[in-house]
């Protein structure tokens, strides 16, 4: 929940036929949301709770925000909490690695019962409800893969997270050099963490394979994609797309 803010111009190119963008910002967490109409006021509520709720667990319990590790499971902890814990349990990974993709998949879920289709972008960290296929642009830094290289999503296997981390690109903690690493799952919370440990596993290209295959063996996880350069690995369910 780092302060530094980062332009987020590729939001310009995010758009969905039939869908309307609109954007959500509060504190840290900063949402592009795409539904059937514009709903910012229903995403703020159901945001400042999930952040309300988030915020008092983080005060009663110090520590949390900094632990590299998992946390305990915890039955009394508010359901974003809960999702967090047991995405980065599976992961291996510190409760706060898994914070963008169970507050885009709380918001998303929320809205799934108001809009067919819905998409929920949270810093690279995407929930989406689809009815038609998408294309996601993966984003890879400096590598000459990035933005040229697509995700194809069947609504078949929606709803689900997509959620790509970055030991290149960004703020955030990643012990790793992948340009881009990404993970499908049906929990966001889970493809958030997964990807956070998938990167932090690629310190050169040569560990591509080695590291899919580690987190091919995650229970829940759909798929996973490395970027290093122009090297790119792909495991499970990855239809890749070129992008013009």
């Amino acid at each position: 929940m780092g302060m530094t803010y980062e332009p987020r111009t590729y939001r310009t190119r995010m758009a969905r036929e039939g869908l309307v963008g609109f954007r959500v910002l509060v504190k840290e967490t900063d949402l592009w949301v795409l539904a059937a109409r514009d709903f910012t006021t229903e995403v703020m509520e159901v945001l400042l709770q999930e952040r309300r709720q988030l915020e008092s667990y983080l005060a009663a319990h110090p520590g949390f925000l900094e632990a590299l590790a998992p946390w305990p499971e915890d039955p009394f902890a508010p359901p974003v909490v809960r999702e967090m814990l047991a995405g980065s349990a599976k992961a291996g990974v510190g409760p706060m690695a898994a914070v963008a993709g169970a507050l885009a998949e709380r918001v998303g879920r929320a809205l799934a019962t108001l809009s067919a289709e819905v998409i929920v972008e949270n810093g690279g960290d995407i929930f989406l409800k689809l009815q038609e296929p998408a294309t996601i642009a993966l984003a890879a830094g400096n590598s000459p893969l990035s933005g040229r290289v697509g995700l194809k999503i069947e609504p078949a296997w929606a709803p689900l997270g997509v959620c790509t981390s970055s030991g290149t690109v960004g703020h955030s903690l990643s012990f790793g050099r992948a340009d881009a690493a990404c993970v499908l799952a049906a929990s966001a919370a889970l493809a958030d963490a997964a990807a956070t440990a998938l990167g932090n596993r690629v310190p050169i290209a040569a560990a591509i394979p080695e590291a899919l295959e580690w987190v091919g063996a995650i229970p829940d996880i759909m798929g996973a994609v490395v970027i290093v350069g122009d090297k790119l690995g792909a495991w499970g369910r990855v239809e890749l797309a070129p992008l013009a």
